[in-house]
Parts: structure tokens; C-alpha cells; sequence
């Protein structure tokens, strides 16, 4: 089995800046630079028949590219407690754009869409149960804007340490919607 997700890979200098703003929080587990991405359709465990589908019908997406920036700070709670923290991007549109075509080819290949409501993020801390966070993050960031270039398919295995993602397929942003 195939734990696969749909993201965009942030540029080096996108990335660059986010590592920059990490830090400061104990309780932290700090994303690394190849753990940086923002995910726009998660698809889970698939067998090896089902992930080639699922490469082949991203094949079919075709998207311009475009820009993006860093913008603000969010959390995600569990049951009270801080699980996540992640810096927000803007435009969202254009994101939101790509992530409708994204979950338009999985649903050719049986892959039903999500139900919750897609928020344009990148991860960039975690927080375990038992710490949660001790520390409130800052609530503003702005960045510089960055050029979109492609999207990626992701293969996530889980360790100990955290996940591991590699990129399994890269797909070029340039044509058009």
C-alpha cells in the first residue's frame, strides 16, 4: 500500500524564508526543508494499481502558473490543544483553482473529494499530544512573492521520527486552465 498526497512544492527561497521563521517554541517538532509543502488533496493508503491511475490522471491537469506569498500565522487544535502550526498563503484563489482540477481528476479514478473545506497552508510545526504548545506563535508574516511551478504527487511513509515524503511524479504549471 501507497500513502499518497497531492501538494505543491514551495520554492527554495519560499522555503528558505519559512525555515527562517521557525524556532522559538520548545514544544515544537519543526518541519525539515523536505517536509515543506501545501497539500491540496490528500488521498491516503491505495494499492500500487490505484496510484498509477492516480499519476496518470494528474497527467491530465493542466494549469498556468502562478505567484503566491506568505501570509500569516494559524493553528490547528485537537481536542483543545495546539496540534499544528502553519504559516497561510494569499491569493487563495488561484490555489483553490488547482485544487478543484486536482480533486476533478482523482474523482475520474474513484477517488471521492474531501468533505471538510479546503484552507490553503503550509505546515511548519507539530505538536504532540502530551506537549502541546507553550508558547503563542507570532501573528504576522509576509513574504516576498513567490513563482508556483509545478505540482507534485507524494508517497508519505511514517517513522518514528516523523514522515518522510518523496515525490513520486512532478507535474509543470504553465498551460492553460
Amino acid at each position: 500500500m501507497h500513502r499518497l498526497f497531492v501538494a505543491l512544492r514551495p520554492p527554495a527561497a519560499m522555503r528558505a524564508r519559512l525555515l527562517s521563521l521557525m524556532g522559538g517554541m520548545a514544544s515544537a517538532r519543526w518541519q525539515r526543508d523536505d517536509q515543506l509543502h501545501l497539500t491540496l488533496r490528500f488521498v491516503g493508503e491505495v494499492d500500487r494499481h490505484c496510484g498509477e491511475d492516480i499519476a496518470a490522471a494528474l497527467g491530465a491537469v493542466h494549469f498556468p502558473r502562478f505567484a503566491l506569498s506568505l501570509d500569516g500565522f494559524g493553528q490547528f487544535e485537537r481536542k483543545g490543544r495546539i496540534d499544528s502550526l502553519w504559516v497561510g498563503v494569499t491569493p487563495h484563489e488561484e490555489v483553490a483553482r488547482l485544487q478543484a482540477k486536482v480533486t476533478q481528476a482523482l474523482s475520474r479514478v474513484g477517488i471521492a473529494p474531501e468533505g471538510r473545506a479546503f484552507l490553503p497552508h503550509i505546515t511548519i510545526a507539530r505538536f504532540s499530544r502530551a506537549a502541546g504548545a507553550t508558547a503563542a506563535p507570532p501573528r504576522a508574516v509576509a513574504s516576498e512573492t513567490y513563482d508556483m511551478t509545478e505540482f507534485c504527487l507524494y508517497e508519505s511513509v511514517l517513522a518514528q521520527d516523523g514522515a518522510a515524503y518523496m515525490i513520486v511524479e512532478r507535474y509543470p504549471l504553465g498551460q492553460g486552465r
